[in-house]
């Protein structure tokens, strides 16, 4: 018989779901920022790679990055060997969280980029500041709300991650199991589905309120970009 703990499975998830957008928040608002203000060759090709993960089967996603990265892999083999193992293993669940919120991470910089106008950099640039000065304190801040708007909807993907997840890292008590695969593993177990309460009631709660912060950021921004515009 399956057993499931349903506290381990939530704490898992959100350790999972942290650190996947938080490694990936600087690579996503740089990347945000380069496709928002520079025009260079094979940007569409760029963008395309980016939003892949979103419109891929998560269920394939996951079989790519098993190929990519799995034991019989170079990258893979080269990890185990250094007892580092990246395939059926936690750093493998957030591998796959980080993947699938990746592109709405980026999607949600580059706009918050987009929203702030070059002017405030112009005017900052002419008064001495070089341009890495200018971004920390005039552009960054000004994408801020929806640069953590866009922070807490990948969260809330890579808290809900299944199809990538169980290709890559399996199902495993303790290592990778989410709350996802929890509930996947209840439905398969006779007598069980007692113990999903918890998860749902987890999982519910969970990404209402990120929706719901999600939502307040959002119209912060607009707010900003009316006041702007007026």
């Amino acid at each position: 018989m399956t057993i499931v703990h349903p506290a381990s499975a939530i704490l898992l998830s959100l350790q999972v779901a942290t650190v996947a957008t938080l490694g990936s928040l600087p690579v996503a608002v740089g990347l945000g920022y380069t496709l928002a203000r520079r025009d260079f060759l094979g940007k569409v090709w760029i963008e395309a790679i980016v939003l892949l993960p979103l419109v891929l089967p998560p269920v394939v996603t996951g079989l790519l990055l098993l190929r990519m990265f799995g034991r019989r892999s170079a990258v893979g083999a080269w990890f185990a060997r250094m007892g580092m193992p990246l395939s059926f293993s936690t750093a493998a669940v957030v591998l796959a969280a980080a993947v699938v919120g990746f592109p709405l991470l980026v999607r949600a910089t580059r706009t918050a980029f987009e929203s702030v106008d070059v002017r405030y950099e112009h005017l900052s640039r002419s008064l001495g500041l070089s341009a890495w000065p200018t971004f920390l304190r005039v552009t960054l801040p000004l994408a801020a709300p929806g640069i953590i708007a866009g922070t807490v909807l990948a969260f809330t993907r890579a808290l809900g991650e299944f199809g990538a997840t169980v290709v890559l890292a399996g199902n495993v008590e303790g290592q990778t199991r989410t709350i996802a695969l929890a509930v996947y593993a209840l439905l398969e177990t006779p007598k069980q589905q007692p113990a999903m309460t918890p998860l749902l009631v987890a999982s519910i709660g969970l990404s209402f309120a990120a929706v719901v912060l999600h939502e307040a950021l959002l119209r912060r921004l607009r707010a900003r970009l009316e006041l702007h515009r007026g």
